[in-house]
């Protein structure tokens, strides 16, 4: 049974029809009143009144007596029961359901309807419901809020309550939506010191920025047992990206949000070193803001993350070659090339830093635009 509208709902309440119906046919064709029914069964005449009233249900005892009485199988009327338990309680789910539409509002159901993380046949707010509770897979809103992935951003190291429009709603699906492409993917087991061979590796792809980045990024990743996805962003998330676990493996889950090389680059090598530094039962998100032990685990990602792109005391060298305060474009360029670097990283940590204006590593096309 499939109920979609309030009209389903009511002509399945008036379709519907309980075991006891039968029952009193049947006992009006052999000519017995409720209470001989009673009677013949040992039971008292409240039990088969309750029976045939729906109120009560046939266990397999009673439909064992009812064959022995009325001659009609008890496979019959255990069968007959469990149909008409099975299509009650969808009307009563249904009926729940349909009243929750304001809570669907919580979602971005057009964008994941977008992105194909939903399907619906009919925009009707019940089949909208159990559609999000199919994709968290969760029996219902308690359990949305007690066992998903809800539940767990509100256990992290999070201020959500505080953050002016992040929707932790949105960005309960997009971490769900990633559990489901990393349960997808096959990596080898995870090993630390691979995946730190792995790093070096990746950063010479960070440098190159060939056009298949991404896919050469996942596969070294993957020969270490780490696995990184891309989740495209959904309207409120405000994430840039992740590090958790799902089942014992590792997973780097990247949201691109700016589409721009050294954001995507610094979040990659942060989230790596939230892999290296942090436990396995951790989850890290990248772009909300922290409690106070969460801060102390970020600025050791982070410097995990200059370290690995352009350290400390590479920028201190370039800070030298300063004239006036300008570099050239030139300058740069063979500076980038001389520590193994893409010149996006140092122009980026100059515009954070507000020593060059914003904007001038578009002026000079060093950002470039990553579409995945």
């Amino acid at each position: 049974m499939k109920l979609k509208t309030q009209s389903d709902i009511e002509l399945a309440k008036a379709l519907i029809s309980p075991p006891g119906d039968t029952l009193a046919e049947t006992i009006d064709e052999l000519g017995f009143s409720q209470t001989e029914l009673a009677s013949r069964m040992g039971r008292p005449q409240k039990t088969i009144n309750e029976i045939v009233q729906g109120k009560t249900a046939i266990l397999p005892d009673t439909a064992i007596q009812l064959e022995r009485v009325t001659g009609v199988p008890a496979d019959f009327w255990l069968v007959r029961e469990k149909n008409y338990r099975l299509e009650l309680a969808e009307i009563l789910e249904a009926e729940r359901l349909i009243e929750e539409k304001e809570w669907l509002k919580n979602f971005p159901i057009k964008e994941m309807l977008s992105l194909q993380w939903l399907r619906l046949e009919t925009k009707d707010p019940l089949e909208c419901v159990n559609a999000i509770f199919h994709f968290f897979r969760v029996g219902g809103k308690e359990a949305f809020y007690q066992s998903s992935c809800f539940a767990t951003i509100q256990k992290q190291n999070y201020r959500l309550t505080n953050q002016k429009q992040k929707n932790p709603y949105a960005l309960a699906a997009w971490l769900r939506q990633g559990e489901i492409q990393a349960r997808e993917l096959e990596v080898a087991d995870f090993d630390k010191t691979r995946f730190k061979d792995a790093l070096l590796e990746i950063k010479e792809i960070m440098v190159a920025h060939p056009a298949d980045f991404f896919t050469r990024l996942s596969s070294l990743a993957a020969e270490a047992g780490v696995k990184v996805i891309h989740t495209p962003k959904l309207p409120n998330s405000k994430v840039h990206g992740a590090t958790r676990c799902v089942g014992d493996t590792p997973v780097i889950q990247l949201s691109n949000q700016f589409q721009r090389n050294d954001i995507f680059w610094f979040t990659f090598f942060h989230e790596a070193g939230h892999i290296l530094k942090h436990g396995k039962k951790e989850v890290f998100l990248e772009g909300l803001d922290y409690t106070e032990e969460g801060l102390v685990k970020e600025a050791e990602a982070d410097a995990f993350a200059i370290a690995a792109t352009y350290s400390e005391r590479e920028e201190a060298e370039f800070m030298s070659l300063q004239n006036n305060g300008i570099w050239t474009t030139d300058q740069i360029v063979a500076f980038a090339k001389q520590i193994n670097t893409h010149p996006a990283m140092i122009v980026g940590r100059l515009e954070r830093k507000e020593i060059i204006s914003r904007g001038q590593g578009h002026v000079h096309g060093f950002y470039q635009k990553i579409e995945l």
